[in-house]
C-alpha cells in the first residue's frame, strides 16, 4: 500500500502564510514527479505546482511568486510554502505523487485525502 497524507491546512487571514506538508509512506521504490493541486467549492481541481525528482518546478500563474514547492527525497516529503495568501486561494489542497511500488512496477498516480485551506478575515 502507498499512502500520501497532507497536513498544515487551516484558517489564515489574507496576506498570511501557511506551509503544507505531504508524507508518503508504504511500499515505495521510486517517487518521480510530485505535485500540489487544489479544488475550490463548485470548481474543478486545478494544478498548483509540480516538482520533479531532480527539483525542477512548475507553477500555476495564479500562485507564481507567492508559493514555493519543495521536496525531501530522503524523507519522502513534499512541501508547499504559501505566502501572501488571498481569499481566492481557499480550497482543499491535494498532494499527488507518481510512484512505483517495486523495481518492476510502472509508476502510477497516488493522491492524498486533502487538507482544507481557508483564507478569510
Amino acid at each position: 500500500q502507498v499512502q500520501l497524507v497532507e497536513s498544515g491546512g487551516g484558517l489564515v487571514q489574507p496576506g498570511g502564510s501557511l506551509r503544507l506538508a505531504c508524507a508518503a509512506s508504504g511500499t515505495i521504490f521510486r517517487i518521480s514527479a510530485m505535485g500540489w493541486y487544489r479544488q475550490a467549492p463548485g470548481k474543478q481541481r486545478e494544478l498548483v505546482a509540480t516538482i520533479t525528482s531532480g527539483g525542477s518546478t512548475n507553477y500555476a500563474d495564479s500562485v507564481k511568486g507567492r508559493f514555493t514547492i519543495s521536496r525531501d527525497n530522503a524523507k519522502k516529503m513534499l512541501y508547499l510554502q504559501m505566502n501572501s495568501l488571498k481569499p481566492e486561494d481557499t480550497a482543499v489542497y491535494y498532494c499527488s505523487g507518481d510512484i512505483a511500488r517495486t523495481v518492476v512496477d510502472r509508476t502510477r498516480d497516488y493522491w492524498g485525502q486533502g487538507t482544507q485551506v481557508t483564507v478569510s478575515s
